[in-house]
């Protein structure tokens, strides 16, 4: 369980938290690792705990910010451990995210939420939905991964999972020498491993792909390994144990994460719904249904994006 101390100072304060101006606050995780986490939106709204991708930092939960403002929903978003400025845990498995997720709740003071999760961060959405389903109100899953035995995973997937069994080292220079890249070249780089369409992504949100990226690996490798190891093995989740309505997000022209296999992942789960994009690829998804999931958790709709 987490203890309750914070750091008040960089990078972040639990004052900026409270204003919903995406400062990260940092609390202790397990007696001594930090884990970091941001909100958005608004300040005393209905919370919603955002998980990034892989790899993917608490920065992307921004993309929720002017939505979740207009629904009255206060966006949680933790780097998971060894993304960012969260300590690593190279040793987690996937169902110890319901740590990760309770000592956000229980720091800002809420017993349930509602969980989004985006591409790499769906088996850890729905391992919290198993583990711990007295936190967890209900689950939306964007772009979302699926266990390699729901379907063929695109070969680049498979290097990475091969990489992060057999050589650890050898994938962490790898991003190592992706981040450096990030950091010098147009954002457009980044955002092409997401969408086939990088022109016509909005500036703003390109530069928000890019810091994302960035900052997983700002201070780590690890949490990148670690799951993309996770991603190339059997999850460990006891499907029939997530028995919260379960919606998934996926565009039909997603070519980091086949359809297919998402269809074969929401039959297994006893009160789950797939919502196909039509003509969306992995990142225009997001983009496009980010205002519908977050409608989801306020009850209704809302006006805004």
């Amino acid at each position: 369980m987490a203890t309750q101390t914070r750091e008040t100072g960089p990078p972040g304060t639990r004052d900026g938290n409270r204003d919903g101006d995406g400062s990260p606050t940092t609390v202790s995780l397990d007696g001594g690792r930090r884990l970091a986490y941001a909100e958005h939106g608004a300040p005393e709204g209905t919370p919603v705990v955002f998980l990034h991708g892989t790899p993917g930092s608490r920065r992307l939960g921004e993309l929720f910010d002017t939505a979740a403002r207009a629904r009255g929903i206060r966006i949680l978003a933790p780097d998971r451990p060894g993304f960012g400025t969260s300590s690593p845990w190279p040793a987690r498995s996937i169902s110890d995210t319901a740590r990760v997720v309770t000592a956000v709740l229980e720091d800002v003071g809420v017993e349930r939420a509602g969980v989004v999760a985006f591409s790499g961060g769906c088996p850890y959405a729905l391992a919290t939905a198993a583990t711990s389903p007295e936190r967890v109100d209900r689950v939306d899953v964007i772009s979302g991964a699926t266990p390699p035995d729901a379907g063929d995973d695109p070969a680049i997937q498979r290097v990475l999972g091969g990489l992060a069994t057999r050589t650890p080292t050898v994938l962490g220079g790898l991003f190592r020498g992706q981040a450096w890249l990030a950091r010098r070249l147009d954002p457009s780089v980044v955002v092409s491993q997401y969408t086939d369409a990088a022109e016509a992504i909005p500036a703003e949100t390109a530069e928000l792909v890019r810091a994302d990226f960035v900052e997983a690996f700002a201070t780590h490798r690890s949490g990148a390994v670690t799951e993309f190891r996770h991603a190339a093995s059997a999850w460990d989740i006891e499907f029939d144990a997530v028995d919260v309505p379960v919606r998934f997000w996926h565009g039909d022209a997603d070519a980091n994460v086949p359809i297919a296999g998402v269809y074969r992942l929401a039959e297994w789960l006893p009160d789950a719904r797939l919502e196909p994009i039509a003509d969306a690829d992995h990142l225009r998804t997001l983009l496009r249904c980010r205002a519908d999931v977050l409608d989801r958790h306020c009850g209704g709709t809302a006006p805004g994006p």
